[in-house]
């Protein structure tokens, strides 16, 4: 069984339902997820907001938080996955925000990725840092990681 199918089994067990906010991934996860059958009874909702102005408008995250922090930041990933499981009415969201490459900087380098998953219990983030891999690999990296967190997240 795949991860997607374990994730999907998971959540019916549960009675949980799901939400993806995704920026650098455009729409990988939820992609992923609803390539399994199933899918219909444990996913509610994903949104791709790629413009920091999308990330505003439709998950509600602060020009304050973009402006201190940039879009790549754990603050912002804790706001998506925030916003979206609001926004959804989910049980359970998670959120990718991410430096995908080509490019980059000193302080925030090809292949950031900051997760948010945010359950009834609160929210958690992490930053893992794939490295210059390519944009495809990257990508793949993240959406496979944010899968890992669903599991993780529905138990």
């Amino acid at each position: 069984m795949g991860d997607t199918a374990r994730l999907v089994n998971a959540a019916r067990a549960a009675g949980l339902r799901m939400a993806t906010a995704e920026s650098c991934t455009g729409g990988m996860v939820a992609a992923a997820i609803t390539e399994t059958p199933g899918a219909s009874n444990v996913f509610d909702w994903g949104v791709v907001t790629y413009a920091n102005a999308a990330k505003r408008d439709l998950l509600g995250v602060a020009a304050a938080t973009l402006d201190a922090h940039g879009a790549v930041s754990e603050e912002v990933a804790a706001e998506m996955a925030r916003g979206a499981r609001a926004r959804s009415g989910a049980d359970i969201a998670v959120s990718i925000t991410g430096i995908a490459g080509p490019g980059g900087s000193e302080h925030k380098p090809e292949g950031r990725v900051c997760f948010g998953l945010a359950t009834a219990g609160g929210c958690t983030t992490e930053t893992v840092e794939f490295g210059a891999r390519g944009r495809d690999t990257v990508r793949a990296l993240a959406r496979d990681r944010a899968i890992a967190l669903l599991i993780e997240g529905v138990g």
